[in-house]
């Protein structure tokens, strides 16, 4: 199998994955007209400390205390957990590879959760080619995640895709196992 029949297999197999994702996020809400919802009256009775108050039948109601909500917010705070932050890329690629929907669509949750939370999606390349060639690459292997993400839901606003080219690699030297983790996008919150 050559090269480009492989890569062009692996997009298509994206953007099935990305267009299954896209749909089945469409499903995901229903808009409720809160002007329907059923609303009973009652009325309230004032209770002082010590004293028990009567339930709608009448019937004794007991004291008890009350325990605050935990709301999850302090762990929400940071990004989800055990969820592997680089996705990696294929020699000159710019192509989602299928085995990363599973980890886009956790970060894509996370972020849906709260829309109040931002990622920069920093692109890398290895250091073969031009500064401004890899400039371009890394660029568009951001903006292929943002893209990813945002048919997962995400807000654009959320999203900023940067490049650091050939920059800052995560692995110095040569070799192949080297450039290959150094083709990445970083997914850093803020």
């Amino acid at each position: 199998m050559n090269r480009h029949s492989f890569v062009h297999r692996a997009g298509r197999a994206v953007v099935v994955y990305t267009a299954i994702a896209a749909v089945l996020a469409g499903c995901s809400s229903v808009k409720l007209d809160e002007s329907q919802a059923p609303v009973s009256e009652r009325s309230a009775v004032p209770v002082t400390a010590g004293s028990s108050a009567a339930g709608a039948s009448g019937a004794a109601v007991e004291n008890r205390t009350v325990v605050p909500v935990q709301t999850g917010s302090a762990e929400m705070a940071q990004p989800p957990a055990n969820v592997e932050r680089v996705i990696y890329f294929d020699f000159d690629s710019y192509v989602v590879k299928p085995e990363y929907v599973g980890t886009l669509e956790a970060h894509a949750r996370f972020l849906n959760a709260d829309r109040s939370r931002r990622v920069v999606l920093e692109g890398h390349t290895d250091e073969r080619g031009g500064r401004e060639y890899n400039l371009a690459l890394g660029q568009k292997r951001a903006e292929a995640v943002r893209r990813a993400l945002a048919l997962m839901g995400v807000q654009e606003a959320q999203m900023e895709a940067v490049s650091f080219g050939k920059e800052k690699p995560a692995v110095a030297g040569s070799g192949e196992e080297v450039w290959a983790r150094n083709r990445r996008v970083e997914l850093t919150y803020r």
